[in-house]
């Protein structure tokens, strides 16, 4: 077998020491703000077994590159900076999220991201969860 040049806890170790990361108490208090966008990048799956975080937008991790260009085809206008807008972004664990972010800083795309991810949200911190409607 081939050794990588890095493992993949490496970078998100290297990604977590150049990015911004928000406690859970820090992004609940921070909910009813209308210019915070918590983003969550788990797929879908993810957010129909556990929940999401109320108003959450979701973008899948394959597209987000895209999404956040406003220069692609595929550009989302939530996306948009602007000086009073904060994006926050998360995953279950906090991985893909940092490695996410740091990538989106290297494109000149300003966000954060939840140190602990979902997946502490609610048993830990007592984040909110919704949950999807069942389809009939």
């Amino acid at each position: 077998m081939t050794q990588l040049k890095m493992s993949s806890a490496t970078m998100v170790q290297a990604a977590r020491a150049r990015i911004e990361e928000v406690e859970s108490a820090t992004l609940i208090a921070k909910l009813s703000n209308p210019n915070v966008v918590v983003v969550d990048i788990r797929d879908v799956r993810e957010r129909q077994r556990s929940g999401f975080i109320p108003g959450s937008f979701h973008a899948p991790r394959g597209m987000i590159e895209f999404w956040v260009d406003p220069d692609s085809p595929y550009f989302k206008p939530i996306f948009t900076q602007e000086k009073d807008k904060e994006f926050i972004f998360h995953c279950a664990s906090g991985w893909r999220s940092a490695l996410t972010v740091a990538t989106l800083q290297d494109m000149g795309f300003n966000a954060s991201h939840l140190k602990e991810g979902f997946s502490t949200w609610a048993s830990e911190h007592n984040g909110p969860v919704e949950h999807m409607e069942p389809k009939t």
